[in-house]
């Protein structure tokens, strides 16, 4: 039977006039009837288009056995933030104060004389994430008011305490927290090198994934120093000759400590990671070199390496022909002051040679030079130095291209897709996002049968022999995830959820950990687990990125939790070995941070709701995922029950199983982000 709730007007009270909770509205009556039968008042505060109040009304509301405990024990009262805004404010003041954070749905339970003296926000039917159940709440309080009445605010800030332990032993258990990453902070700066930018000595090579945590270190923290090392490494690289100057792309690693001299190889993966790095560097600093080398670098990737099929190959060779019928390493990339003449002039080398770190005795092998920037040759003229580079990348291509390896490897293919989506999208780019789109088909197509199962490896669009392994999985789940928030279409989500439901079903192990073969997989001497980022980043670290991104779309329990039990890894490896698990610290980041929670309603066309999604794309908090499309659409969980404002386009942020109020207006939604 309806509860009172049946006769409101408030669309969010309409959505409880079923529960069999007993609900009241906000009402004198209401807390006559609490002191009639002497029992606390249960309020709960929310709005029709919060995800999270939803979750706990189907959770808890929603189930007898709770409905007939709130109704024993307590006086319930619903009550729409929207319709009573002095309501919710006042409690929320008092919520925030209690507990240092707010939001919705907003749980407070007050006397029959509408004092507060317990507070919280969205509670889960069981325990979890340290947190305690609602059951759990009810019967705390119930007892309390029960046995101590004159104790109640006492008892109260007991709880809170006992929950907050309880919540401490909980990261302590495996869940890595502030300090392990501050600590992770602390052993990247002492291995950091000032000088030259990066890690360690030589060799050297890019850290693309701890880069990535120091980026989003920087975003949740305000971490100054974080930001300078990711900064200044980033400069350093695109400076050196380790960045193809004329052509985009990177070389694998450097052989000397100042990114002059490379291994001339260049890798997919590399690019994919360093590709998204810049991008992401550019929404922290608004650098205008990260944006040219984050561009440059998708170009690289679609002009050399993409396939007949749509798909990405997976290498460059570092050696080619001199012109004299040797294969030498670098011959495509070096040249000599002679060379430069040859193509420009000797005016036009001059400056060539000038801007690039040319010399006469060379800086590589038979007086030749890689091409770099070197910081003493400061500024030149633009528009000849464009001409320069034009005519020099001209000649260039005249010369015997080095062999390219040919095959599309699904796990770099997934970081390929996820970079070059979200470079499309951040720089106005479509071109790039529909390269990202045929690599995603081609994986559905040739990668992927009928039960979802990943084969590793295609070529010439037939698929390999060899089972996709765990970083396959996590990889291509993490470039369709990406895809998904840029595009807008929801299958990417659903194919992102297939795979990493085989994650969980056939990769797992005891306490979270994650082996990278699956379960039925070929049987070697030794089941291969390896937690570390090597050059890139590992299948568990990836995983648990996939699934914590995947869990805050979906709201999956079961993905979260795998994502958490497999960042215990990180809690003890990341104080330690900061360098070598880098994608896990960046992962621990964005568990820290919630992952924030984006939903962007509005028409396509809309120019309002484009700037919103423009603004949400360019969040630089860790790993926030977001849906964007119309009301109510199908295609995402996170866009059900969220409305136009005002007929107008709207953002919706949530975090921490907590709601904001939506927002209309892309500043408002910056300073959220």
């Amino acid at each position: 039977m309806p509860n009172r709730l049946a006769h409101e007007t408030s669309p969010y009270l309409l959505q409880h006039a079923d529960n069999p909770v007993d609900w009241w509205p906000w009402s004198a009556e209401a807390f006559e009837e609490a002191r009639r039968r002497d029992v606390p008042v249960l309020l709960s505060v929310g709005y029709s288009s919060c995800h999270w109040c939803h979750v706990m009304a189907h959770e808890s509301f929603e189930d007898d056995t709770t409905a007939a405990l709130v109704n024993e024990h307590f006086v319930a009262v619903k009550v729409d933030r929207e319709e009573r805004p002095d309501v919710d404010a006042v409690y929320m003041e008092a919520v925030q104060a209690a507990t240092g954070q707010g939001g919705w749905p907003m749980t407070v339970f007050l006397t029959p004389d509408a004092a507060p003296f317990y507070f919280g926000t969205y509670f889960p039917p069981e325990p979890r994430h340290g947190m305690p159940s609602f059951p759990e709440v009810l019967e705390g309080v119930r007892g309390a008011w029960a046995d101590r009445r004159d104790e109640v605010g006492e008892v109260a800030e007991r709880i809170v305490k006992d929950l907050s332990g309880r919540s401490l032993a909980y990261s302590g258990e495996g869940v890595p927290g502030e300090e392990d990453l501050a600590q992770a902070l602390l052993g990247l700066t002492r291995e950091y090198d000032a000088t030259r930018g990066g890690f360690g000595g030589a060799p050297k090579f890019p850290p693309s994934m701890a880069l990535e945590f120091l980026l989003r270190h920087h975003a949740r923290t305000g971490s100054e120093g974080a930001l300078q090392m990711a900064a200044d490494t980033g400069e350093a690289m695109a400076r050196g000759g380790i960045y193809d100057q004329l052509g985009g792309g990177f070389a694998r690693y450097a052989v000397d400590r100042a990114w002059v001299v490379p291994h001339f190889e260049k890798m997919l993966y590399d690019n994919a990671l360093l590709c998204r790095v810049y991008a992401h560097l550019w929404k922290a600093t608004g650098s205008d070199l990260a944006r040219r080398v984050a561009l440059e670098t998708a170009d690289f990737l679609v002009r050399e390496l993409r396939t007949p099929e749509g798909g990405f190959a997976s290498a460059l060779d570092a050696d080619s022909d001199d012109g004299t019928g040797k294969h030498v390493e670098g011959a495509f990339y070096v040249w000599t002051p002679e060379q430069l003449a040859a193509v420009l002039g000797e005016q036009d080398a001059a400056l060539a040679a000038a801007h690039y770190g040319v010399t006469e005795d060379g800086t590589f092998e038979h007086g030749s030079s890689v091409l770099q920037l070197p910081p003493e040759a400061g500024p030149a003229d633009a528009d000849r130095i464009a001409s320069i580079r034009a005519r020099l990348l001209a000649a260039r291509e005249e010369r015997e291209r080095p062999g390219r390896d040919d095959k599309v490897v699904a796990a770099w293919n997934g970081l390929a897709i996820a970079a070059l989506a979200e470079t499309g999208a951040l720089f106005d780019r479509p071109d790039l996002v529909d390269r990202a789109t045929e690599a995603a088909d081609l994986l559905v197509r040739v990668h992927m049968d009928e039960s979802a199962r990943l084969t590793r490896t295609s070529k010439d669009g037939r698929a390999g022999t060899n089972a996709g392994v765990l970083e396959d999985y996590a990889d291509v789940a993490e470039g369709f995830l990406a895809l998904a928030a840029v595009t807008g279409e929801g299958a990417w989500l659903e194919f992102a959820g297939f795979l990493l439901d085989i994650v969980l079903d056939r990769f797992t192990a005891e306490g979270g950990a994650l082996y990278d073969t699956a379960h039925d997989a070929e049987a070697l001497i030794r089941r291969p687990q390896d937690p570390t980022d090597n050059a890139t980043p590992s299948g568990w670290t990836a995983a648990a990125g996939a699934l914590l991104s995947y869990a805050a779309h979906t709201g999956s329990e079961a993905h979260r939790a795998a994502a958490e039990g497999a960042l215990g890894v990180v809690k003890a490896l990341g104080p330690r070995a900061p360098r070598f698990i880098g994608w896990g610290l960046a992962v621990a980041e964005a568990l820290l941070d919630g992952p924030r929670e984006i939903a962007v309603v509005g028409a396509p066309d809309d120019e309002a709701f484009q700037a919103l999604r423009r603004t949400a794309l360019r969040a630089t908090a860790p790993g926030a995922v977001l849906a964007a499309g119309a009301p109510g659409g199908e295609e995402f969980p996170l866009l059900k029950d969220r409305p136009l404002v005002g007929g107008s386009p709207a953002a919706y942020v949530c975090r921490h199983f907590t709601c904001d109020a939506p927002v209309t207006d892309p500043d408002e939604l910056r300073r959220k982000l």
